[in-house]
């Protein structure tokens, strides 16, 4: 793994530069440099050396922990399924693909039940995972049931070929009624569970248009231009308009507090790996984000 050190981590630590930067946990990091593993700029450097802008910090990603995962028979809506993808709608509440402490009850241990081929390129933790939506969002994921269909639907993601619509209810109204957004999110240098806008970051674009607007809230839909960790959710925070519900990003102050956020990955689209037809697939909001409407639209 190349990275290279951006102003927001200049005069860190090197331990903790890296702990920004990656999704490493800092004790893996920590030992990662102890046994001489890490160089900046060629050479071994000790956790304290302050790293500084343009430092380039080379080491190798360790394996991923091998974990046990087994198929449970969790309910799962599959909304489209042939001999190579398959297209399923996520609840809100359930993770995508197991991790240490949580290794079971995810998307993955329910696809690995439902559908019994799946691809191999992310390994046994992620296998047919193309993508992922957090936890607290709803909606339609791709699944890849073999490697060829995996890696057409991996480089549609990349070419921003295929198409990924959400639909969120935000704080406040907003004055446009259409607008992109178009700010590079990384790391939160001071909170490794958020994202933030960071110079250095990757480049990230969000597209939305306003569908209904109420006294302190706005129904949006959100186009993908690119995928990053958190991204809808970054993005609106940093215009004023968070998505209501948000644990991380937007007031405790929200609709139904401890209830996740109000986002729904509607709409999915791509060209068959196969056949090169282009499918598009659509699901409504779940019954809470729907009955939240109501009462918005009561309301006025």
């Amino acid at each position: 793994m190349k990275i290279t050190i951006n102003e927001e981590n200049n005069t860190f630590r090197l331990d903790k530069a890296l702990s920004n930067l990656t999704d490493l946990s800092r004790t893996l990091l920590t030992e990662l440099i102890r046994d001489d593993k890490v160089t900046v700029n060629s050479e071994v450097k000790k956790a304290k050396y302050k790293v500084k802008t343009g430092d380039l910090v080379e080491f190798d990603e360790p394996e991923p922990e091998v974990l046990d995962i087994v198929a449970e028979n969790i309910p799962l809506e599959i909304v489209y399924e042939d001999a190579d993808v398959a297209v399923v709608n996520k609840p809100q509440g359930m993770v995508v693909h197991p991790a240490a402490g949580h290794s079971s009850g995810t998307l993955v241990n329910a696809v690995m039940y439902w559908i019994k081929d799946l691809s191999s390129i992310n390994g046994v933790v992620r296998p047919g995972i193309v993508h992922r939506i957090d936890k607290d969002t709803s909606g339609l994921l791709m699944i890849a049931k073999n490697d060829k269909a995996h890696a057409s639907l991996a480089a549609q993601l990349k070419a921003k070929t295929s198409t990924r619509r959400y639909l969120a209810i935000v704080h406040g109204e907003i004055a446009n009624e259409r607008g992109t957004i178009e700010a590079p999110i990384g790391r939160n240098p001071k909170d490794r569970k958020k994202q933030a806008i960071v110079a250095g970051g990757k480049a990230a674009v969000t597209h939305f248009e306003v569908l209904e607007r109420f006294s302190d809230y706005t129904l949006v839909a959100l186009q993908l231009e690119t995928g990053r960790t958190h991204q809808i959710r970054v993005h609106m925070a940093y215009i004023g308009h968070p998505v209501a519900g948000d644990p991380l990003y937007a007031p405790s102050k929200t609709l139904i507090p401890n209830r996740g956020q109000f986002l729904h990955a509607e709409t999915l689209g791509f060209i068959h790996p196969t056949t090169e037809e282009f499918l598009e697939f659509r699901v409504p909001v779940p019954e809470i984000f729907a009955s939240q409407l109501e009462k918005l639209r009561e309301q006025e």
